[in-house]
């Protein structure tokens, strides 16, 4: 299983925008993950009312999952994502 454990980078969160960036970046790797806060349950990453549920807020680090194959480059993205508060999905 390949992880990343990233910080928060939007200020917000992963609340409304930002969490449908997210979960639309999640779905376009093609990869299926998780995210969880740290020592918390882990949700899927390609869920809106999962990714809410989680109420991960901007600054706190939470830790990105995969176990396909392509896990670590859609997990390098992913996580770069996060951590820039990006707007979208960088290039592999």
């Amino acid at each position: 299983m390949a992880e990343r454990r990233v910080t928060i980078g939007w200020a917000e969160g992963l609340h409304a925008r930002p969490a449908s960036i997210f979960v639309k970046a999640v779905t376009s790797t093609g990869v299926p993950m998780t995210i969880a806060k740290e020592g918390g349950t882990p949700v899927n990453a390609g869920s809106m009312l999962g990714l809410l549920a989680l109420g991960a807020e901007g600054g706190e680090t939470v830790v990105l999952s995969a176990t396909a194959d392509g896990a670590d480059t859609a997990l390098d993205r992913v996580a770069k994502l996060v951590q820039e508060g990006l707007d979208e999905l960088p290039a592999a």
